[in-house]
């Protein structure tokens, strides 16, 4: 059902009020993965507003280049640069580019990500390594860049990862990025008690329904209404609090957080009660494993 009118639906600050100092970041550099479009250039771009020096990789440099256009516009210096994040010797030399250009890295988001909605007797190998690769790997291989380079000079830094809110239940149609995202909140937790003696702080954000250009999240009938309907805040989330969650993990007004998975999902991942719609399984539903196509 509508969420009613007497309701109170939280909104957040606008864009324009980011909630920490311009400056936090100040001197600083943050290499953001998949850091072009939707969710990636969110964090990318709060990261900006806090005064930091932002590297945007992704695998297609034009998609890089757009979002970094978006970041310069908010006066920010920033760089792109084409990576595939599967590929060791391309994360090494895309760190080196970075701190060529900006400066050492000393600060790191991971987002590059895939999905789409296949049931899993349906998912191929090679669908199975496009999404578990890009998410896991791409995330160790970044992850331990950053670290052996901020241990080598002796210097603190901070990790956050884009997880998401499923990895404790599932979800339709989603094996492949579910067992992507698991690992990766797994990983979090044990990056952090090894780097915690260095300095480097590691957390991720297991994010729910964030709708923007480049997702599905909206696709269904109806847009993002009955999606709000859903979500006990009584809306999804706006991209840009993603993002300023995400940057404000690495800041030092929270200095002290690490190992830990955020959930920022409007209380989504709490709405089991006892009336709830009829089951349908995934292979039955006329819109698809996600509900809508």
């Amino acid at each position: 059902m509508p969420v009613p009118k007497h309701h109170v639906v939280p909104t957040p600050p606008p864009f324009e009020a980011p909630p920490y100092p311009a400056d936090v970041f100040a001197g600083r550099t943050v290499l953001v993965t998949g850091g072009g479009s939707g969710m990636g250039l969110a964090m990318a771009m709060a990261f900006a507003q806090g005064g930091a020096r932002v590297a945007v990789m992704g695998r297609s440099i034009e998609r890089a280049e757009e979002g970094a256009e978006k970041i310069a516009a908010l006066g920010g210096r920033v760089h792109a640069m084409s990576c595939d994040v599967r590929l060791p010797e391309q994360v090494a030399a895309a760190f080196d580019e970075a701190e060529r250009v900006l400066g050492q890295v000393s600060l790191l988001a991971n987002n590059a990500g895939a999905n789409f909605p296949v049931l899993a007797e349906d998912i191929s190998v090679n669908a199975w390594n496009a999404v578990t690769r890009i998410a896991i790997d791409g995330t160790f291989l970044c992850s331990t860049e950053l670290a052996r380079r901020l241990i080598a000079r002796g210097e603190s830094g901070a990790i956050v990862n884009n997880s998401a809110q499923y990895i404790w239940t599932g979800f339709p149609g989603d094996a492949h990025s579910a067992a992507a995202k698991t690992a990766q909140a797994t990983m979090t937790k044990k990056l952090a008690r090894d780097w915690a003696p260095y300095g480097i702080r590691v957390n991720a954000v297991a994010a729910g329904f964030f709708p923007h250009a480049s997702s599905t999240a909206g696709g269904r009938e109806g847009g993002i209404e009955p999606l709000q309907n859903m979500i006990p805040a009584g809306r999804t989330g706006s991209i840009w609090e993603f993002g300023w969650l995400s940057a404000m993990t690495c800041t030092p007004l929270l200095g002290g957080l690490t190992g830990q998975v955020i959930v920022q999902d409007g209380g989504e991942s709490l709405r089991r009660s006892l009336m709830m719609p009829d089951f349908v399984p995934p292979r039955e539903r006329a819109e698809g494993p996600w509900g809508w196509r």
